[in-house]
């Protein structure tokens, strides 16, 4: 039990010590746990001053506190009654706090070695294509005018292009430049939902657990390092980025119950299900099959030109080492190509595009296993309150609730009479 009174002061009336007439007002306010206790206040002052003298002892050293106490003033009878408000563990604040430092961190690595990448591929590129043109002009003299120097140095600045160009096609600069970048956008996502969580939630154990989760998720989706964990620039087939834990389908579920609505439904009803899932319809067939689509095409290119470019600096290098009026004449006819290829190929950062295209098809997977997740939950209370779940579904999508209800009747409308959509789910990209 803590117990507190205070007495207010005597205030004289006038300046004189033996005559005058003094005022006496005295406040009392008490704090019992568990039972609390009610004082009536005598005026506005005096209950300013009484909350702010709690609300003082509350922090104080030597008088702390394991919640926060909530002051409640009644406007009847001007009663002050302390009440503790439902409050998340110290521990599990920490633990998102040092989630939080750790997401930070790795916002801070992946701009750097994202920039630090892109730097290789400019920096590559310019060295490959400098020493493809400086040997090709040397066998161009060497056909013109034979000379054992010439071709000597340009076989050998062929041979140290090729080696360069193999290590550029397998490690490709501007997708490991592209995965960084996406990498610390997620992270920063991720770091936006944990300081909102912080700031309007009560965050428990399971809150804890899932952003633990994402995290990981992340590390293994972008991968820092490039000997062993680095990911496969060129799969047999072409799949979607996958950058969220599957198995926390429930965590996410759960936490719908923190933004009940008043409402039995939690803000659904049948025709928003139905809306959703017509929505999903359309982002499986148009903008994630586009996007499939298009990453298999960019996919191929990137594998002909990594091929095509050691390829042919090989052959000018072999040429060159030859001899000969025609061997040189072949090795400056593809030194010239492969410094067009390499430019093409990194310059136009062809493998950049392909993990664009893995980046899109994901986005609309995630969208997609969100939506059938949520509403493959039956109890109302644990799902997203609907009209908030439906605002977000529009804002990810890049348009107004309405048009995104057109777009959900335009999709049932096509089931019906079995045509196909005439636009894509996103407006974004």
């Amino acid at each position: 039990m803590a117990a507190l009174q205070a007495s207010s002061l005597l205030v004289s009336s006038s300046s004189s010590s033996s005559s005058g007439c003094s005022s006496k007002r005295t406040v009392t306010a008490s704090i019992q746990f568990p039972k609390p206790s009610k004082l009536s206040l005598a005026d506005d002052t005096s209950a300013a001053f009484t909350k702010k003298l709690v609300e003082e002892l509350s922090t104080r050293d030597g008088y702390a506190f394991a919640e926060p106490i909530e002051m409640v003033v009644a406007q009847k009878d001007r009663v002050l009654e302390p009440r503790l408000s439902p409050a998340s563990s110290i521990e599990t604040i920490t633990k998102l706090y040092a989630i939080l430092e750790a997401v930070e961190d790795r916002v801070e690595m992946h701009d750097n070695i994202g920039k630090q990448r892109d730097n290789w591929n400019s920096l590559l590129l310019n060295s490959v294509n400098m020493m493809t043109l400086t040997s090709t002009t040397m066998a161009a003299m060497a056909a013109a005018a034979p000379a054992s120097s010439s071709r000597a140095c340009s076989a050998l600045l062929f041979a140290a292009a090729t080696g360069m160009s193999l290590v550029m096609s397998k490690i490709q600069p501007s997708q490991l430049a592209e995965e960084q970048r996406n990498a610390s956008r997620l992270f920063k996502q991720l770091r936006s939902e944990i300081k909102s969580m912080l700031l309007l939630q009560s965050p428990t154990e399971l809150d804890v657990q899932e952003m633990m989760e994402k995290v990981l998720a992340l590390d293994r989706a972008y991968p820092l390092p490039l000997l062993g964990a680095m990911l496969e620039k060129f799969p047999a087939k072409f799949e979607p980025a996958t950058w969220w834990p599957r198995a926390s389908n429930n965590c996410r579920r759960s936490r719908g119950q923190k933004t009940i609505a008043n409402t039995e439904q939690n803000g659904w009803s049948e025709g928003l299900e139905v809306e959703m899932r017509a929505i999903v319809q359309v982002l499986k067939s148009k903008d994630k099959q586009d996007y499939l689509r298009l990453g298999n095409l960019a996919l191929k290119l990137n594998k002909m030109l990594a091929v095509s470019a050691p390829l042919l600096t090989g052959i000018a290098a072999a040429s060159s080492a030859f001899g000969g009026t025609t061997a040189m004449t072949v090795a400056a006819i593809t030194g010239a190509m492969a410094a067009i290829i390499n430019s093409f190929e990194h310059g136009g950062q062809v493998g950049m595009v392909v993990d664009m295209y893995k980046n899109c098809a994901g986005f609309f997977e995630l969208m997609e296993e969100t939506i059938e997740s949520t509403l493959d939950e039956r109890d109302y209370s644990r799902r997203e309150n609907g009209e908030m779940f439906e605002m977000k579904v529009a804002m990810k999508l890049g348009r107004s609730l309405s048009e995104l209800r057109d777009l959900a009747r335009k999709s049932m409308a096509s089931c019906i009479e079995g045509t196909e959509v005439d636009e894509f789910g996103s407006k974004l990209f």
